[in-house]
């Protein structure tokens, strides 16, 4: 998904392009490539480079690259931004997130359920607009026991596998810090309500697997909640006033995204304006927007200030050229003026 936002508005808007894939993870990136190359893209347009922190210092400082987009975590994107800006390039970097959801009473119980249950655990929770947040309004938070077992009946194994609705995390370190961490939060006062940890995938006995976990109780201080854990598990707050709720997802140092599932139009209103998230979604669990718009991320998700794709992207990938003329008839023998020309 990620090169999908980049590389395409890149291209079209006139330059070459150097992608370098996550060296954990490049299947993807690869698999794009031969499907650009496919689809006709010319040869040298798009290009594939494999490394790690030499690769990314390299691509950060090369005097032939004017720009960087990056998307990943908040240390390697602050790299990368202080570096790239240093060498005179145009950054655009989307850093970590932690996505809310609030649930109002008036709303669709079913429809909600389903969308933050996809929203949640779809793509093992790896995805940087995944819901990884929960805010329960009222009596909603009755809600969490059927949440958990419909969250209970995903199928968690290989990706290739038919059926597979989740799969492995991307590394054993990424799993152990996942466990780790849902840990911490049941430590720090959090409560279990489905545990995702040491599920069994007989057919893949030494995968990097953790089953759908939702941690409820949380608190702003919870290391559960804190930490971006990207992976599997879903937080739950409980709150008494969509008040609660905004003042609860603002004091969050990030805005990537957020979403409130209501059937109330006047509540969707209040949220929208209130809330301090620079995507917003209405009865949509995760608020991406068409490729026409732009992906706007706020506060500490990003830095730099240019968005992905839409007509931000394509000013990113664009420089500014202003030419001023005049063409009017002027006598050569006109006398020499200091002052500024006009239009006259």
């Amino acid at each position: 998904m990620i090169p999908l936002w980049i590389f395409p508005v890149a291209a079209a808007t006139g330059n070459t392009v150097v992608m370098k894939p996550s060296e954990r993870d490049p299947g993807a990136a690869m698999l794009l490539s031969e499907l650009a190359k496919e689809a006709g893209l010319p040869d040298g347009v798009l290009n594939v480079v494999h490394g790690t922190h030499d690769t990314v210092d390299f691509l950060c400082t090369d005097e032939r690259i004017k720009t960087v987009s990056f998307v990943g975590g908040d240390a390697a994107g602050r790299h990368v931004f202080d570096l790239g800006t240093r060498h005179n390039k145009k950054v655009q970097a989307n850093l970590g997130a932690k996505n809310h959801v609030t649930i109002l009473p008036d709303a669709d119980k079913d429809a909600t359920l389903n969308a933050i249950v996809g929203a949640a655990f779809g793509a093992a929770g790896q995805r940087c607009m995944a819901l990884s947040h929960a805010i329960f309004v009222a009596e909603t938070k009755e809600w969490i026991p059927e949440l958990a077992e419909r969250a209970r009946k995903l199928k968690v194994s290989a990706g290739h596998v038919d059926g597979a609705d989740l799969g492995p995390l991307i590394s054993p370190q990424a799993l152990h810090r996942a466990e780790s961490l849902i840990g911490a939060g049941v430590e720090a006062g959090g409560t279990l309500v489905l545990d995702g940890r040491g599920v069994e995938v007989p057919d893949f006995p030494k995968g990097n697997f953790l089953g759908p976990t939702i941690l409820a109780d949380l608190d702003a201080a919870n290391p559960a909640y804190t930490n971006e854990i990207f992976g599997p598990v879903l937080g739950c707050t409980a709150v008494d006033t969509l008040d609660e709720a905004i003042a609860f997802t603002n004091a969050n140092p990030y805005g990537n995204g957020c979403a409130v599932f209501t059937s109330s139009g006047a509540a969707a209103r209040k949220y929208q304006q209130e809330v301090d998230v620079g995507q917003v979604g209405v009865n949509v669990p995760i608020p991406v927007p068409l490729p026409t718009f732009s992906f706007s991320g706020s506060r500490r998700s990003v830095i730099g200030g240019h968005y992905f794709y839409g007509k931000k992207g394509a000013e990113f990938f664009t420089q500014v050229k202003t030419i001023t003329s005049n063409w009017k008839y002027t006598d050569t023998h006109a006398k020499v003026s200091g002052v500024m020309p006009t239009m006259k």
